[in-house]
């Protein structure tokens, strides 16, 4: 499905635009029915360690199949393999065939486009580590999934950076030998990751030529996110764009051209529900594409000082039909069992059914994580 032959963009209303986002991210309802239906229909999960009120995985799982969700489910399938990890996301185990192409091709194939300065900077560092590449893959054959502590170190050539992996030299090793296809993730030990050769870990699958599968996962991309630029910024991992997937569109209001996933055009009546969103969530992760299309204020402040937050260290966005309404600040006090409200800012003027559907779903978290709600007294503690 591309754009070969179209005609003039189609013209979307800022609500028209809301409702095919939130119906891309499977929050209207129906919900789906299970963990791998969402994640093929989501096609990836985003993986963080910071576990304010769950790891940001389950988080998102949560809010699209309810408290019925199982933690354990997510588990049992990357076991199995259904569900595989590459690069601190999850996804459908039969898409390695996706990114295959891209691992042969890695730093960058020259279509369509050659590779950045960047890649091909990563790419001289790896080489110039290659007998820690080799060391590292000759222990893995001999004694399969191993925990990075555990890996040799024998870079000679450290990895130098502004950010958090200065000098993290074999952990950045592995994360190119990922990119490269040469390893995997095999599972995770007490929230370690545990390493093996890629080739025991993803399912034996075809691999799609390049250009194909460059293509599909345009295309599966803007599935997921209903609508997105044709091109947007550059992200190391998953683009933020849908090349020439989907159909043009406008939306009323906001500047430039869009691509629009045709499945989302068909006229079906819009089934709203109230839902909590993780920080991280994919309907609000492009924070610009959130601003434009949902003129929604919001940033994670988990690394502000506590004096300078304005909602809260890991505060929830809330959605309530097609309209992003608030922020959710709560804790979990594992120790006296209670999911505790600190506060619900509203934004706007709030109706008492929109109020007692977000409550029902502060509920429904609480029930998730096994403890009790406790609410503020104006919201009815």
């Amino acid at each position: 499905m591309t754009g070969d032959g179209e005609g003039p963009p189609l013209v979307l209303s800022r609500r028209d635009a809301r409702r095919v986002a939130v119906r891309a991210q499977l929050l209207s309802r129906p919900r789906p029915g299970d963990v791998v239906e969402t994640v093929t229909e989501l096609t990836l999960l985003q993986i963080d360690p910071v576990s304010a009120l769950a790891p940001a995985q389950h988080l998102v799982l949560w809010s699209r199949l309810g408290s019925s969700y199982d933690t354990g489910d997510l588990d049992r399938l990357l076991a199995d393999r259904t569900l595989v990890e590459i690069l601190g996301h999850i996804r459908p185990g039969p898409d390695i065939a996706l990114y295959r192409a891209q691992m042969e091709a890695w730093p960058g194939a020259e279509e369509p486009s050659p590779p950045r300065p960047w890649q091909l900077a990563s790419a001289r560092w790896v080489q110039a580590n290659d007998r820690a590449r080799r060391d590292i893959l000759a222990q893995l054959e001999q004694e399969g999934p191993t925990p990075t502590a555990a890996l040799p170190d024998s870079t000679e050539v450290p990895w130098r950076s502004t950010g958090w992996t200065n000098d993290k030299n074999v952990q950045r090793l592995l994360d190119f030998m990922v990119a490269r296809g040469e390893v995997a993730v095999a599972g995770r030990e007490g929230g370690q990751r545990l390493w093996d050769l890629a080739g025991r870990v993803y399912p034996d699958v075809p691999t799609l030529p390049l250009p194909q599968a460059l293509a599909e996962q345009d295309a599966r991309r803007l599935a997921a996110l209903g609508l997105l630029r044709a091109r947007g910024r550059e992200r190391p991992v998953e683009p933020g764009h849908a090349g020439r997937a989907g159909v043009p569109a406008v939306v009323e209001g906001v500047k430039g051209t869009w691509r629009v996933h045709p499945a989302y055009l068909d006229g079906a009546r819009f089934q709203a529900r109230a839902a909590l969103l993780c920080p991280i969530d994919r309907l609000i992760f492009d924070r610009d594409r959130m601003a434009e299309i949902f003129g929604f204020d919001y940033v994670l402040e988990m690394y502000k000082p506590k004096a300078k937050r304005r909602w809260g260290y890991y505060a929830l966005p809330v959605l309530d039909g097609d309209e992003l309404v608030g922020k959710l600040d709560a804790t979990v006090d594992r120790r006296h069992g209670v999911l505790r409200v600190d506060a619900l800012h509203e934004d706007g003027v709030w109706g008492d059914a929109r109020r007692a559907r977000v409550l029902e779903q502060v509920q429904d978290l609480a029930l998730w994580l096994g403890v009790d709600a406790e609410l503020p007294a104006h919201l009815g503690g």
